[in-house]
């Protein structure tokens, strides 16, 4: 028959077809969410010295931090001038996805974002705060200087507005 295909066409069609959507796939943007391990927190300090940051670690099954964290997205773009970097610190594991959606809901997936991603969380925790237990939510600022100041429990804005004044960063 003219113009149709024979099977072997056909098929090799599908093959390279299939193959082009492989090679799509692997080329799929990463996640975004970085996984928090040994030396992370080194490495945000690091990373961010010099500069004023705010750091909020926080969880999906967290009733408290659910109601933050919007107010954190609002921050952010109020304050451009602060780098935020959030750390979901939640002990349920393999969430990515709803945590994904919280931060993209919250205004803060363009913020740097960590997930806990070592089993052993208390190493991770010493590491940060050798005093932490694990409550969350907690918010490290951490000023030009080095200096960093700890928020147990829920942040008020007006303290982050009032921290991000006296770090010379306008809103």
């Amino acid at each position: 028959m003219k113009g149709y295909p024979t099977c072997a066409a056909g098929a090799g069609l599908l093959v390279a077809l299939g193959i082009g959507l492989l090679a799509v796939s692997s080329f799929a943007a990463p996640s975004p969410l970085k996984p928090f391990e040994r030396g992370s927190w080194r490495e945000v300090l690091r990373a961010h010295a010099g500069r004023p940051t705010l750091v909020h670690f926080w969880g999906v099954t967290c009733g408290p931090c659910k109601l933050e964290l919007p107010e954190l997205g609002k921050f952010m773009k109020d304050h451009p001038g602060i780098d935020v970097v959030t750390i979901s610190a939640d002990l349920v594991p393999n969430l990515p996805d709803a945590t994904q959606a919280m931060l993209d809901k919250a205004g803060l997936a363009s913020a740097e974002n960590f997930v806990f991603g070592d089993g052993y969380v208390e190493r991770l925790r010493f590491e940060i705060d050798p005093s932490w237990q694990g409550d969350i939510p907690r918010t490290m600022l951490i000023g030009r200087d080095g200096a960093i100041s700890t928020i147990e429990g829920t942040a008020d804005r007006s303290d982050l507005d009032k921290w991000s004044a006296g770090q010379g960063a306008r809103p």
